[in-house]
């Protein structure tokens, strides 16, 4: 379940910084029979959801109409998880940053667009551009079991 999480938020943190989430608020719920993450917008929404390809050892993303989005795989040899649109190619990686402890994510050509980093104080995860300054974040909610993203 944890690794749900993770998924789920870095891929909060893939739309985000790619514009396509901006002037809206979005929930991940776990959906217990189609055994898949669901994502929802601020009206309840179904606008994706994200399931673990055993066969591929990946995790894939869908739209509402069942498309595959694009899929996550790790590489082992990189030490990092590559983000890859449906036909293979490239779109984004993520790898931890001990020096700043931090999650990185950049393009397909290695430039830092953006990191996420967890706040103890607020206890949230924070998404900045590559500027350093916060485009927002996401916390747990449980009330509802669920993360819920918060532009700012």
């Amino acid at each position: 379940m944890k690794t749900m999480k993770k998924i789920f938020l870095t891929l909060l943190v893939l739309v985000c910084l790619s514009g396509d989430a901006w002037g809206q608020n979005y929930t991940q719920k776990w959906n217990s029979v189609f055994r898949r993450t669901e994502f929802y917008d601020s009206r309840g929404t179904l606008q994706g959801w994200a399931k673990y390809n055993d066969v591929f050892d990946r995790m894939e993303y869908y739209d509402s109409r069942g498309n595959m989005i694009r899929y996550e795989k790790r590489n082992e040899v990189f030490n990092r998880t590559d983000v890859k649109d449906k036909y293979g190619n490239t779109q984004s990686t993520r790898s931890y940053n001990q020096v700043f402890d931090r999650e990185d994510i950049k393009d397909a050509y290695g430039k830092t667009i953006g990191y996420k980093k967890w706040n103890d104080v607020f206890k949230r995860y924070e998404v900045y551009d590559s500027y350093g300054h916060l485009k927002g974040y996401y916390k747990w909610n449980d009330v509802f079991s669920r993360w819920e993203w918060h532009e700012r």
